[in-house]
């Protein structure tokens, strides 16, 4: 688990990980904005290299994203698909992540309700 500290002792970003069924599955908690994407891109890329690039982010935690964040993912989706990994999204909440409506990119990127509905969509068993 990786936790940014906002200096009054709440966390302002926590993230966790746990390789389910060959993919890894991140659990996104808080704010993802320009004060934490790097220690996200940081997290994201030293995942990928230990456990490979079938990735679901879960984003059922995030209580707000913004543009810079959204290129991270985007970013991971490409660098996931490129290397024949399959990438998903979950959990996401319209009101926590309108850039991913304003920019259109919700209509492009692969969302899922759940975990389990991304892992079914991979092929794996839930």
């Amino acid at each position: 688990m990786t936790v940014s500290n906002n200096g009054d002792g709440s966390a302002a970003l926590t993230l966790t990980s746990a390789v389910v069924d060959g993919v890894d599955v991140i659990q996104v908690t808080g704010l993802l904005d320009a004060t934490t994407r790097d220690q996200f891109a940081d997290y994201l890329a030293a995942e990928a290299a230990e456990h490979g690039h079938d990735m679901v982010l879960d984003l059922s935690g995030v209580t707000f994203m913004d543009s810079r964040a959204l290129g991270l993912i985007v970013h991971q989706w490409q660098v996931s698909t490129q290397a024949g990994g399959r990438f998903a999204l979950t959990g996401v909440e319209y009101a926590k992540t309108k850039v991913m409506w304003i920019t259109g990119l919700a209509q492009r990127l692969p969302l899922y309700d759940t975990v389990g509905d991304a892992l079914a969509a991979f092929g794996r068993p839930v």
